[in-house]
């Protein structure tokens, strides 16, 4: 449900049997105050925000992608300076030290859907299908935004530093966001002091997986080093998501060893799931993964 009292959001989420959270892009401003009382009478602990935290007034809904760094447009990409600085010291206010981030997309075609028409046809992995994925790939990789990304986010990284928080690039679904896991290793070859790490998505490294771009298993092992935090939900084929744990296809028996000891794992559910699936699924997640 949405809440007009940030108290009685995170209350209900208390209840729910949860004592860590992340705050969201959809963390309206109004809400702020209610999530600061609830904060300081009771132990819970906000593990990481999720850029634009507060979402910006001017924006009426939950919209990650609302100004994107990538943006022709210098004036789009300063109002995405502006409320990831923000962001940050919203994170210092609550005690949470990381910040999760999408640094946009590089085009608008619609070849992410295509996929997933052509898959919903009957056509997965056919000719067809691959060879309009392989030309995806190829027009994405051939957009020129890796520069303009990396100077975007050389005053994120110098305000990051002084707040002593650490940025998660998350990774995401559709072959047009950045950045393409070509330019995920490129990135933190660049940035390569700590201060910005690999945020997974569980749900969308399975969709990826789904649609033949990744290897789900391979992926997540190699960016393992390189983890500070997670976002949970379950995924079914090829591409509904945000469902709870064990009712969908991800293997988290075999995936969740491959996290470090201690990695926050953020459960990113639907407003479709109800309380009663939410609380089954935690009390197995806690049976299957025990806390050390």
């Amino acid at each position: 449900m949405q809440h007009s009292r940030g108290n009685e959001m995170l209350d209900e989420i208390f209840r729910l049997g949860f004592d860590r959270v992340e705050l969201s892009h959809g963390i309206r401003l109004s809400l702020w105050e209610g999530i600061e009382h609830f904060l300081a009478d009771h132990p819970m602990t906000v593990t990481s925000l999720h850029n634009f935290c507060p979402l910006p007034i001017e924006i009426p809904r939950p919209a990650p992608d609302c100004y994107q760094c990538t943006s022709d447009d210098p004036r789009e990409r300063e109002r995405a300076l502006r409320h990831t600085l923000h962001t940050i010291d919203s994170a210092c206010k609550v005690g949470a030290n990381r910040v999760v981030m999408h640094l946009g997309s590089v085009t608008s075609s619609d070849d992410t859907t295509r996929l997933m028409r052509s898959i919903q046809a009957g056509h997965y992995l056919d000719r067809t299908y691959v060879k309009h994925k392989l030309n995806a790939i190829q027009k994405r990789e051939s957009a020129p935004v890796y520069d303009r990304v990396l100077q975007w986010l050389q005053p994120v990284l110098t305000h990051a530093r002084a707040a002593g928080i650490t940025l998660g690039i998350e990774n995401r679904i559709g072959i047009e966001t950045f950045p393409s896991e070509r330019e995920f290793r490129r990135l933190f070859t660049d940035i390569a002091d700590g201060r910005v790490g690999y945020w997974h998505d569980f749900g969308h490294a399975q969709i990826r997986h789904n649609l033949t771009l990744i290897d789900h298993t391979e992926w997540l092992t190699e960016m393992a080093p390189l983890l500070i935090g997670c976002h949970v939900h379950d995924v079914r084929f090829p591409s509904q998501d945000h469902y709870a744990p064990f009712s969908g296809m991800i293997d988290f028996t075999n995936l969740l060893p491959v996290l470090p000891a201690g990695v926050p794992v953020v459960w990113e559910l639907s407003s479709r799931v109800s309380k009663e699936e939410i609380v089954a699924a935690l009390t197995h997640w806690t049976e299957k993964f025990p806390q050390p």
